[in-house]
C-alpha cells in the first residue's frame, strides 16, 4: 500500500490507530476547559527541527499550569519517530497536545489524574513554499488574550478569532496589537528592520510566547553579524520598515510586503528576510546530517 492509500496514522494514549478509530473521552479537560498544553515541530527530509526546544517548551508549559510532564524527552522523541515511520511522513508537521486528564465537569479535580496525551502528523508543503518567494500581507488586530500568553495553551479562541478575520481578509496572517504595540501573530512571531538594518523584535515576557523559530532566527542572525533589538514596536512603525517579516514552526522565516492594504518594503521579500530563511534552513539541512 502506497504512503498516500495508507491509512492515516495516529496516536492517542500510548496507542497508535487510524484516525478513524482514534477518540477522546467527552470528559477530557482539553475539551470542556481548553486546560492542555501543545506543540508543534517541522519535519523535513523526515527529519525533525528544532525539536528538542520544543520539546523543552512544552515542558515548561506543562509546568506553568501545574499538568504532570508524562515523557521524558526520550520517550517523547520515540513516540515521534514512529508516527513520522508509521505516516511515511518527509515533510510537514508532528502535533503534541497534552491535558490535564478526564474527570467530572468541575472547575477543579484531583492532582493525580492521568493525563491523556494526543498526538498526529501533517502533510505540509515547507521548503518549497511560494508565498515565501513573493512575500504575503497582513493584517492587525487587537490582542484579545490572557496575560499569560508564555505558555502554549490549547485555549486559541482569540487567535481563531484572528485567523478568521485574516482569511476574510485575504491575507495570510493577522498580528495582535495591544496598548498601541504589536505583540506577536495569531501564530507566529513579529519582526521589523529598520533603516540601519536592526532586526527589532519584542522581547520575551508573560505578554508573548517565546517562539522556538524566533529563537532559532535570533541566534542565526547573531552569528552573522546582524544587529538584534528586543524592544516593542508599533503598528506604524512596522508599516515604515525597510523589512518586515515573521516566524513559526511551519512558516520559518516569512516575508511580509502589506499591513492593513498598505504597501510595506517596496512589495517584495527584502534581502534580510530571504537570507535568514536561507540561513535558518541550511542550518536545519546541517542539524539532521
Amino acid at each position: 500500500m502506497s504512503a498516500s492509500t495508507a491509512p492515516r496514522i495516529v496516536y492517542v494514549n500510548g496507542r497508535f490507530c487510524p484516525i478513524e478509530e482514534a477518540t477522546v473521552p467527552i470528559m477530557d479537560r482539553g475539551f470542556l476547559f481548553g486546560d492542555g498544553i501543545y506543540e508543534v515541530t517541522a519535519v523535513l527530509d523526515g527529519k525533525f527541527v528544532d525539536n528538542e526546544p520544543h520539546l523543552t517548551r512544552l515542558d515548561r508549559s506543562l509546568g506553568a499550569i501545574g499538568i504532570r510532564n508524562p515523557h521524558t524527552i526520550a520517550e517523547w522523541v520515540a513516540i515521534q519517530c514512529e508516527l513520522v515511520r508509521r505516516n511515511a511522513l518527509a515533510e510537514g508537521s508532528i502535533y503534541i497536545e497534552v491535558t490535564r486528564g478526564v474527570y467530572e465537569r468541575e472547575f477543579t479535580c484531583p492532582p493525580d489524574i492521568a493525563p491523556s496525551v494526543v498526538m498526529f502528523t501533517q502533510t505540509r508543503k515547507l521548503r518549497e513554499n511560494p508565498a515565501a518567494d513573493t512575500g504575503v500581507p497582513i493584517i492587525t488586530v487587537p490582542d484579545l488574550r490572557w496575560a499569560r500568553r508564555d505558555i502554549k495553551s490549547v485555549a486559541l479562541l482569540a487567535q481563531v478569532l484572528a485567523k478568521q478575520a485574516a482569511k476574510a481578509a485575504g491575507v495570510a496572517e493577522a498580528w495582535m496589537v495591544e496598548d498601541g504595540f504589536v505583540t506577536e501573530g495569531a501564530s507566529s512571531t513579529a519582526f521589523i528592520i529598520t533603516g540601519k538594518r536592526e532586526i527589532v523584535t519584542r522581547p520575551l515576557s508573560n505578554a508573548v510566547l517565546p517562539g522556538i523559530t524566533r529563537q532559532t532566527v535570533m541566534k542565526l542572525a547573531a552569528e552573522h553579524g546582524l544587529t538584534l533589538v528586543e524592544r516593542l514596536f508599533t503598528v506604524e512603525e512596522a508599516k515604515a520598515a525597510e523589512e518586515v517579516f515573521f516566524t513559526s514552526a511551519t512558516t520559518f522565516v516569512m516575508p511580509v510586503v502589506a499591513i492593513d492594504g498598505e504597501i510595506v518594503g517596496g512589495g517584495q521579500p527584502g534581502p534580510l528576510a530571504r537570507e535568514l530563511r536561507r540561513l535558518y534552513f541550511e542550518a536545519a539541512d546541517s542539524a539532521s546530517e
